[in-house]
């Protein structure tokens, strides 16, 4: 009797005073047990999430990077591109400024011909005709015209050689931008501001006027 009333012995609660249960009882070792393990799962956790925000951040520096370089080089590609547009602008006119000075290099020269050219025009044409061909009776003087003529043709050709054109506008259109108007006449059957007289010849040097015709005009009926 004794040994089971020692076996089921109940337990005494002292008043005031709770009773801590004893750290040999199973269940406390379970609770401890479990706290233990939470703990140990959430520093597994942390160790593991700490190299995952690393590399995360190595992943964005690295990409932060790469945007950079991206500019850069876009940056550096347009610049480039730039630099070729100018330079090939600037090439474009350097060959534009050589063509046009060589093409008017001659300029200074050949107004200095015209003069000559102009007397060799009026010397030829004070020459009578019938003169001009009568050899016999004018064979000094038919020979002085024609070394005339073949001059004043060499000159002509070496002009054109240089991209020189003589012109006169008879027939033309008048035009103040080629043609200079010395006198104006009305002449029926005409039309007006048509050339019908050319006092002096023009000159053209590569498509520019370096001397413009003189010339006379029809004039209109007054209004």
């Amino acid at each position: 009797m004794y040994g089971v009333r020692r076996l089921f012995r109940p337990t005494v609660m002292r008043a005031g005073f709770p009773v801590r249960a004893s750290l040999n009882h199973p269940r406390a070792f379970w609770f401890s047990s479990e706290a233990k393990k939470s703990e140990a799962g959430e520093k597994e956790k942390t160790a593991e999430a700490a190299p995952k925000t690393e590399e995360q951040d190595q992943i964005k520096e690295c990409q932060a990077k790469l945007e950079a370089k991206n500019k850069e080089i876009a940056e550096l590609k347009d610049n480039v591109r730039h630099k070729l547009a100018d330079a090939r602008n600037m090439e474009n006119r350097l060959k534009r400024d050589m063509e046009q000075t060589r093409a008017f290099a001659v300029q200074k020269l050949v107004k200095d011909l015209l003069d000559s050219v102009d007397n060799l025009e009026r010397a030829l044409s004070i020459v009578p005709e019938e003169k001009r061909k009568d050899r016999d009776s004018n064979k000094d003087l038919v020979n002085l015209y024609d070394g005339l003529v073949l001059t004043e043709s060499n000159m002509i050709k070496m002009l054109q050689k240089y991209g020189v054109l003589r012109y006169d506008g008879i027939g033309e259109t008048f035009d103040p931008n080629i043609h200079e108007a010395v006198f104006q006449i009305p002449i029926e059957g005409k039309t007006p501001n048509t050339i019908f007289h050319c006092e002096s010849r023009g000159y053209l040097l590569n498509g520019r006027v370096v001397r413009p015709a003189k010339v006379g005009i029809v004039k209109g009926e007054d209004k």
